[in-house]
């Protein structure tokens, strides 16, 4: 981690960064100016339940150089044992914050994941949104061996990869190949599905309320099984607070 401690919350043993978004986004704009390897975690309570019952993963995005609140559960996490976050930083937003910066500053961006119709989508549609970013490569998250698109992304040389194939195969792909490039290394889920419009995000109003989880749900009722984790999680978080009382 790239942080001191006094600037960490540390839920279930997963350690977040404690900043505001615009803080953040600073940093990151600072590293890939400066062509420093990042690796950044998007972390919700699924991802922290994962890291607690795969102690291989918890090493694994304990090595990374920041780990952010994507989820409300985080935030809720951090109140409960009474060491607030300041800010809850989404994936899907950094991400298009970091496309827009990158478009004014004329950056560039690799992108792994999703089905192939999908990667099609997303290549016209940040060509189209975001003109000045140069669109170093991008592959489906269906490979089997990535040895190609590890050695395209050393030849390009990106100011940013985001690799969008879910956890924890996300997270594995950055650290096994984080060195071949010195820039941002972010994991960022189905991310994006939402910015080819494949999947619609929830509303502004669902957003604000904190309830995109719920959004969700309704669109996709498959999606109900993992909201079984929360409960488990919010358990473990109480059970963290009474062991430090």
């Amino acid at each position: 981690m790239n942080q001191p401690s006094q600037n960490l919350v540390t839920i279930l043993g997963i350690p977040f960064i404690n900043t505001t978004k615009h803080q953040f986004e600073k940093i990151i704009h600072e590293r890939i100016s400066n062509h420093k390897n990042t690796f950044v975690v998007t972390a919700n309570p699924e991802i922290v339940m994962y890291a607690n019952d795969h102690q291989d993963y918890a090493a694994l995005i304990k090595s990374a150089d920041y780990i952010i609140a994507d989820g409300i559960g985080i935030v809720i996490g951090a109140k409960i044992l009474k060491h607030p976050i300041e800010e809850r930083i989404t994936g899907y937003d950094l991400f298009t914050h970091l496309l827009n910066w990158g478009n004014q500053h004329h950056k560039s961006a690799y992108f792994v994941g999703a089905k192939p119709e999908v990667i099609k989508k997303l290549q016209k549609a940040v060509a189209e949104k975001y003109p000045q970013l140069t669109i170093a490569g991008t592959h489906d998250g269906y490979f089997q061996d990535d040895q190609e698109i590890v050695a395209d992304i050393q030849a390009q040389q990106p100011d940013m990869v985001f690799v969008a194939t879910g956890y924890p195969k996300q997270e594995q792909f950055i650290q096994k190949n984080r060195h071949t490039a010195k820039g941002l290394w972010m994991g960022i889920g189905g991310s994006f599905d939402v910015l080819t419009g494949t999947v619609k995000r929830a509303p502004e109003t669902w957003q604000e309320l904190h309830l995109e989880w719920l959004y969700r749900v309704i669109k996709e009722p498959s999606r109900i099984s993992r909201l079984m984790v929360l409960p488990k999680y919010l358990l473990r978080v109480l059970k963290q607070r009474r062991s430090k009382n």
